[in-house]
């Protein structure tokens, strides 16, 4: 891969990140004046239009892309990465951006730690290592038994937690189905299991709040059509670090259009947790290239 398609990759990634800060930022903003359900139904229509309109583009249309041996996985999946994304956007409620993403970032060490009950992957002690610093940098973050914890402070790790193991879902079934059909069923599966449950919390929404919703609606695609981009162009393992941008930006927006605060534990946490992360992508892109 040539170093201009890296660079590529790079500012795309970068790109993605804005966009998925400010698609959070509306999320909080809608979801706090709206049900969760109903937000993330209606951003989920306009994604599960956008995926079906991709793959009708596709060389053997929609038919090849529902193509799978693995049905029940690939339900699974999706499944669980709507419920990820309303578990979040509900902690962007309770918590705010800032602190919602300094636990979030954990999801690749949790990636890590479940590589290997999951995939069967081996996992070696450095990389244990580092797991166990990032977590020691979520609790840095979450101070439990400082004062009254609150459990609200576990529903962004729950969210990455889920998160991860979607993630760990889709590089299984990535070894029977191709990134066009998981990509369906997560558009699809997704909007059919977010309007089952969301279709009951149906509320009147503002001229002003529609306009808002139409923006998120036109972000998640967005950002999805971007990070495939960037995927396209460039080897995941030279863009990951850059996702990391996310909690920068998020952070940002939190600080000054919602008024949140960014505490010095949380800072010290998110710090920790995001060495710890990037440490743990570079032993594995080192094992790829080496198998040291």
């Amino acid at each position: 891969m040539s170093a201009q398609n890296t660079r590529l990759g790079i500012w795309l990634m970068v790109a993605t990140t804005v966009v998925f800060a400010l698609q959070d930022a509306m999320s909080r903003y809608l979801a706090g004046n709206y049900n969760v359900l109903m937000v993330v139904m209606i951003r989920y229509w306009f994604f599960a239009a956008f995926v079906i309109v991709l793959a009708s583009r596709r060389a053997g249309g929609i038919r090849q892309a529902a193509t799978t041996t693995q049905p029940v996985l690939q339900i699974l999946r999706a499944l669980l990465l709507v419920g990820e994304i309303c578990v979040t956007v509900l902690a962007f409620v309770l918590l705010g951006l800032v602190e919602t993403h300094a636990v979030f970032i954990s999801y690749p060490l949790l990636v890590a730690a479940l590589s290997g009950p999951v995939l069967r992957e081996h996992v070696g002690w450095r990389r244990w290592g580092a797991i166990m610093i990032g977590f020691a940098g979520v609790l840095i973050i979450l101070q439990p038994g400082f004062g009254v914890f609150s459990l609200a402070a576990l529903v962004p790790l729950l969210g990455a937690f889920m998160f991860a193991l979607y993630g760990l879902l889709t590089r299984y079934v990535a070894r029977r189905d191709s990134t066009a059909t998981s990509f369906f069923w997560t558009g699809v599966v997704g909007a059919a299991g977010i309007t089952a449950a969301g279709i009951w919390f149906w509320e009147p929404m503002s001229p002003v709040d529609w306009g808002w919703m139409g923006l998120l609606s036109v972000s998640a695609v967005l950002g999805h059509w971007l990070l495939i981009r960037c995927y396209e162009v460039a080897e995941a393992s030279a863009v990951q670090p850059f996702a990391y941008l996310q909690l920068v930006w998020a952070s940002a927006l939190g600080i000054t259009v919602f008024g949140e605060t960014l505490r010095a534990n949380v800072a010290l946490g998110a710090a920790v947790v995001v060495c710890a992360g990037l440490f743990t992508l570079w032993r594995a892109r080192r094992i790829e290239t080496t198998g040291e």
